[in-house]
């Protein structure tokens, strides 16, 4: 190559990289913020934020080239949420996404323009995040968590792991749970062939979640079942705590229960719900309306057995339910 060619070359390539440049500087970075129910460092939340940069990823959008996501965290406290939605929204993200049905509410009396993405959500028709699941009809659209019916399913697998229940109380906040009288119609419709006395535990803070407990494991045969929110969740050790040093059997909505020592769990799987909520926000970000997005329902339910903890209270786990289970821990 001789000089001018070289200098020819350079030149070119020098020409070229202001429209390189101009061409990397015209994807715009979109913003997402994120607000979650649990503290930053909770398992839970972790598996969830990777699930969601995987389910992004799969579709184009890679962080800090495309997309920015912003997490925050409110730990379990109810009392905060609220104002962590206002500061959100007055940041003015392209969209937003929430786990739980405190936070839905709280950004839904913040906002009704920005889109927000709902996932880990129960009744959103009931609590008037929607219109319906088919046309949700405003800002707001997402990824269910559980389906009422499930509750019979729940007393179903209790008795099957442990038959000599005859009492179970479902334990809930009716301030994070507010779909809880729909959960009560659903314990009440459960078949007489069980023969279960139903009852109900409503708690909104530690003192009253141990008390409960306490109370409830004062006379024989009785068993647990949480409610399938970010309270109970985000308070798990001291339910499962409890539910051990009672002697409870119970039945969990969230895997990370099982995985920490507790019994068994029935559910969607959240991290997966999480992931999947990344195509809404895909699409959102591409000009799709949220009130044309139909809410999705979870495609798959896990059951997850601890037979240590089986061992533990003294219950023989069924080779009928063992061989339904989608994941054991021995």
């Amino acid at each position: 190559m001789n000089r001018r060619e070289f200098i020819t070359l350079i030149g070119g390539a020098a020409a070229a990289c202001p429209f390189a440049a101009r061409a990397q500087q015209g994807e715009r970075m979109r913003r997402v913020a994120f607000l979650h129910p649990y503290t930053e460092n909770d398992p839970e939340v972790l598996a969830r934020v990777v699930a969601f940069r995987q389910g992004l990823e799969a579709l184009g959008w890679t962080e800090n080239r495309n997309i920015r996501i912003e997490h925050r965290y409110s730990g379990g406290d109810l009392g905060q949420i609220q104002a962590q939605a206002t500061e959100l929204v007055r940041s003015a993200p392209d969209l937003i996404v929430g786990s739980g049905t405190p936070i839905i509410a709280a950004l839904q009396r913040a906002t009704d323009t920005i889109p927000i993405v709902f996932n880990v959500v129960n009744d959103p028709v009931g609590q008037g995040f929607v219109a319906t699941l088919s046309n949700p009809g405003g800002n707001i659209t997402g990824f269910t968590f559980i389906d009422f019916p499930l509750i019979g399913k729940w007393l179903e697998m209790l008795k099957e792991i442990a038959p000599d229940v005859t009492r179970v109380t479902l334990l809930f906040n009716p301030d994070s749970a507010p779909f809880y009288p729909v959960f009560l119609r659903e314990f009440g419709a459960a078949p007489a062939s069980l023969a279960v006395e139903l009852s109900a535990s409503p708690v909104r803070n530690e003192a009253e979640i141990e008390a409960a407990i306490t109370a409830f494991a004062r006379e024989p045969r009785g068993g647990l079942i949480p409610a399938p929110d970010a309270f109970v969740n985000t308070r798990r050790h001291l339910i499962r705590a409890l539910a051990e040093r009672h002697r409870l059997p119970a039945i969990y909505s969230f895997r990370q229960f099982v995985m920490e020592g507790a019994l068994m769990s029935y559910g969607p799987d959240a991290a997966d719900i999480v992931r999947r909520s990344a195509s809404y926000v895909d699409r959102l970000l591409k000009g799709e309306r949220p009130a044309a997005l139909p809410v999705q329902a979870p495609v798959k339910y896990d059951l997850v057995l601890n037979l240590k903890t089986a061992n533990a209270l003294g219950l023989t786990v069924p080779p009928t339910l063992l061989a339904r289970a989608d994941e054991v821990i021995e």
